[in-house]
């Protein structure tokens, strides 16, 4: 990589991080994209900065549970330019009929991100509905759907403990980070909900995804306010409120598999344009040189995450294994810092020369980096949506996609498709519940119904097929004869023209691990804490070490740890005295569904605290 323009100081930030992005075949290699972390660009990041900085409100609108926490919550949001509603519907459910996958019907909770206001009818229409998911008719007011279940022990564990006027045991938290994991989350016109369409026009959720991480956002606060009230209907007199540190330290868990990993093919465009935004935007943090206080913040950084991969509990051996190189290699960087960070002028120095590190530890560092510039990264906050539209330009011959294929797709023409490894899988749906699935070629059924993800495939016969060709033959001449190639074609045309492109990975190539994908998606949400349950689905936190709505603020929260209270130590009046003073107001009792004045949340102080070295 060339720095040598850091000190140039005519051009934007942003024209200097354009001018030396890593190449794609790094940055789109699929095993660094399975090792990527949350960003300040991360959409939950951007999110809560957009709150803060436009002081959202959230308010109770209605709550209506019974002394079990079944019945129906209501949060009214307001935002500078408009009102929301988030509505939950908490249902009994037996722990055989619990099951995070998508064939499941029932589920502890479901819940709607609803544009405007609730009236009686609508909230009849979305109780009879919500709870069917798929299966029911929704309204086209709501614009995100979705559902969610208990972590039942941390869930029980938690009210019980608190009813009794204690804290939970943070080991037993540590181990899930979380009351409620989402199963599915539903936005942009699916199921007949409503169609994001509009949005583009609106600046309250016209940036990708935003609108789903809102509506998780707003369950987090809900789940939170449910095991508070349920300890309190339990304990009575005796219970007390979870403590402020251990809100914060709760996420909201997922629970992903296959499903996630077609989008990013099928979207490649979206994903060229998260990918070279966040490269961007790290680009922007390289040019920098290094000082004392920023090298300062960086090692604290650096600590925490050590801290937070020795926190992370995973049943995944191989995923265990990463994250345990990944503390060796930080834990040395980390203590040789003070000695070896003068040997460097920019970070983009520092950052080259350690990539001999694990991509774990590669993919630290960056997140790390991209906290020490906040003014330069979060210009790029608003940049990650795209055109998707492929095309082919007239004109062009054989030669000239030749030549794009020769330069930008080695990764897929070099591969030999009659090597029986190389087209291992076929990736089809399934005819009950249309959920994406992976079967063995030959030996399982469904593959006449393979999906269309065999782009490493596509651009391999697109290829043998071109170099049969005259090489000044026109495109839309060979395309007219050989329509098979038109799609394909586009895509490599367009995609090759892309600063980052496709992502470098052939899914039906038999040691092809697609968590590879999900974790990719999973990172650009921001999500934390990853534990794989199989090569194919993954469990996830979102908004893990999140600022409480009540006092949501602009500043890091990168890498979550345990709160560090000596609640054991501590009586029951020491801890209801610190959570009087600290503690967010809790839920209001059963109200009727009418206007409530919005509230102005509390802010944080944002001064970023830097160490001198």
């Amino acid at each position: 990589m060339n720095f040598d323009h850091a000190n140039d100081n005519s051009m934007t930030g942003i024209e200097l991080a354009k001018r030396s992005l890593r190449a794609p075949n790094v940055v789109m290699d699929a095993e660094r994209l399975g090792a990527m972390h949350q960003t300040r660009i991360s959409f939950v990041r951007t999110l809560l900065r957009k709150i803060d900085r436009e002081q959202w409100t959230l308010k109770t609108y209605l709550w209506d549970l019974d002394d079990n926490g079944y019945g129906q919550v209501i949060y009214r949001l307001q935002t500078a330019e408009h009102v929301y509603h988030l509505v939950v519907f908490c249902n009994e459910l037996a722990d055989d009929e619990r099951n995070d996958r998508v064939i499941a019907q029932k589920w502890d909770v479901t819940f709607g991100l609803v544009y405007g206001e609730i009236g009686q009818e609508l909230l009849d229409q979305l109780k009879a509905n919500v709870p069917l998911q798929e299966a029911g008719r929704n309204s086209n007011m709501v614009m995100v759907l979705a559902r969610a279940n208990k972590s039942v022990r941390v869930f029980e564990h938690t009210v019980s403990r608190l009813a009794e006027g204690q804290q939970p045991d943070l080991d037993i938290l540590a181990k899930v980070g979380y009351i409620l994991r989402t199963t599915a989350v539903y936005g942009n016109g699916k199921f007949g909900i409503y169609d994001f369409e509009p949005l583009n026009h609106s600046e309250d959720f016209n940036q990708s995804f935003r609108a789903q991480m809102c509506a998780v956002y707003l369950l987090r606060e809900f789940s939170l306010d449910w095991v508070d009230y349920l300890a309190h209907k339990r304990g009575g007199d005796k219970a007390i409120t979870l403590h402020p540190e251990i809100k914060r330290y709760l996420g909201i868990g997922n629970a992903t598999g296959l499903g996630m990993a077609p989008y990013l093919i099928n979207h490649p465009c979206i994903v060229d344009q998260w990918l070279t935004t966040r490269e961007e935007a790290l680009q922007a943090t390289l040019v920098n040189e290094i000082n004392s206080k920023k090298a300062a913040y960086f090692s604290t950084l650096l600590n925490r995450a050590i801290q937070h991969f020795t926190q992370i509990t995973t049943i995944d051996e191989t995923q265990a294994s990463l994250n345990n190189t990944a503390v060796k290699e930080l834990t040395l960087l980390r203590n040789n810092l003070l000695t070896t960070i003068k040997s460097y002028q920019t970070w983009g120095d520092f950052l080259h020369a350690h990539n001999d590190l694990s991509y774990e530890a590669q993919e630290v560092i960056i997140s790390c980096l991209m906290e020490l510039y906040p003014e330069q990264v979060d210009a790029f906050q608003e940049k990650v949506n795209a055109d998707e539209t492929l095309s082919l330009p007239k004109g062009k011959t054989v030669e000239d996609l030749l030549e794009v294929l020769q330069s930008r797709y080695q990764w897929a023409i070099n591969l030999d498709f009659n090597e029986p490894d190389n087209s291992y899988w076929f990736w089809y749906r399934s005819i009950d519940k249309e959920e994406p699935r992976m079967g063995v070629r030959g030996e399982e059924p469904g593959d006449d119904r393979e999906l269309s993800l065999d782009i490493a495939r596509q651009v391999n016969r697109l290829y043998v097929a071109l170099k049969q060709a005259e090489p000044e033959r026109l495109l839309s001449e060979f395309i007219l004869k050989q329509p098979k190639y038109r799609t394909i074609a586009r895509r490599v045309w367009t995609m090759g023209h892309k600063a980052m492109g496709d992502i470098q990975m052939n899914v039906l190539q038999k040691d092809t691990l697609p968590i590879h994908l999900l974790r990719c998606k999973l990172s650009m949400f921001g999500a934390t804490k990853f534990d794989p349950r199989s090569d194919r689905w993954v469990r996830v936190t979102l908004f893990q070490g999140a600022p409480l709505f009540n006092e949501v603020h602009s500043d890091e929260w990168l890498f979550p740890l345990l709160p560090s209270l000596p609640l054991d130590k501590m009586s029951i009046a020491e801890q209801t005295t610190i959570l009087a003073t600290d503690a967010p107001n809790g839920p209001l009792p059963t109200t009727p569904i009418a206007p409530i004045a919005p509230i102005t949340p509390n802010h944080a102080d944002k001064a970023m605290k830097e160490i001198e070295l």
